[in-house]
């Protein structure tokens, strides 16, 4: 029996060369495609795939996240991430979504399609060691949450835009702040956080908004 695959990216030419990569093999066969988050799901659940091929950032959403609604309403699709940059958060969200691999596009077309073949018959490419490092990087972070309670509220709310991917600049002028005060408070969250760069910050806040049930509770 051949394995059906279907194949989530945002560049038509990319999809196009994953099809004919992948159906050039007997056993493989291409069931659908899309080229967004939000149609994926529906395509998903007409066309009943055994391997979602998925790529991780998309202009309308996020791969991870469409791997984790895959296998909350598809089970036994096994999700394959693709991406063009080895993102080690990414890395940590595809695992906790269930995905079966995590790849990037640089690599050798036989690799993908041994890849999809190992995921079809139920194994997994993410092996035990870096599952082990991701829960525990996240078991950390959990922990490291309580750290927000010694920031000050001003603290908090610049947090919270550093999240959101606001420059000092731009802080500054929703603050009413001068872009120095700025980089002194940033400074100060930063050592505070025990994290030496802003993109340290602003993956820790959004992890944390997510296990918060309120996220808008952050400039309170």
């Amino acid at each position: 029996m051949s394995v059906r695959v279907f194949l989530l990216d945002d560049h038509q030419v990319v999809r196009e060369g994953l099809r004919k990569l992948l159906e050039a093999e007997d056993d493989l066969e291409v069931v659908g495609d899309s080229g967004s988050a939000v149609d994926a799901l529906a395509v998903v659940g007409l066309v009943q795939p055994d391997v979602a091929v998925l790529d991780v950032r998309l202009p309308d959403g996020d791969g991870v996240q469409v791997c984790r609604e895959i296998r909350a309403a598809h089970p036994q699709v096994a999700c394959l991430m693709l991406s063009s940059f080895a993102d080690e958060e990414a890395l940590a969200q595809a695992v906790l979504a269930g995905a079966s691999g995590y790849l990037l596009k640089q690599i050798q077309g036989n690799e993908l399609v041994g890849s999809i073949r190992a995921v079809a018959n139920g194994r997994s490419l993410i092996d035990t060691v870096t599952a082990r490092r991701v829960v525990d990087r996240i078991r950390r972070d959990h922990t490291r949450a309580d750290d927000v309670d010694q920031l000050t509220n001003r603290e908090r709310e610049i947090l919270a835009l550093i999240a959101d991917g606001k420059t000092n600049r731009q802080i500054g002028a929703e603050l009413f702040l001068s872009e120095k005060t700025v980089k002194n408070y940033v400074s100060n969250l930063l050592a505070k956080l025990g994290m030496s760069r802003r993109s340290q910050a602003a993956a820790f806040a959004a992890r944390v908004a997510e296990h918060q049930a309120d996220p808008g509770a952050w400039g309170s």
